[in-house]
């Protein structure tokens, strides 16, 4: 009989609604947030704008899980400090 093991980081993989736990609070946010304007305001327009919003919204957040881009990060100060005064004349 196989014995598995106890997998203590599992929160780290958790998935809701195919979104990751961090994902799916910024998408929240932006559901009440946009429940929050639709309450207090009473245009057609905003409201339909909203639910757009909210879908776009999804939809990216998936492409982004599926997809996620990486960062290059780029060497910002040099590997040398020098007090060398950098002159394009040579004085040989």
């Amino acid at each position: 009989m196989k014995q598995y093991g106890v997998y203590r980081n599992i929160r780290k993989r958790a998935m809701i609604m195919g979104l990751s736990i961090s994902l799916f609070a910024l998408m929240m946010v932006a559901v009440i947030g946009s429940l929050l304007i639709i309450i207090f305001s009473f245009h057609f327009g905003v409201i339909v704008c909203l639910l757009l919003f909210n879908a776009l919204l999804y939809g990216a957040l998936l492409q982004w899980v599926k997809k996620p881009f990486q960062f290059k990060v780029v060497q910002t100060f040099p590997k040398i400090i020098s007090l060398k005064q950098l002159n394009p004349i040579d004085y040989v």
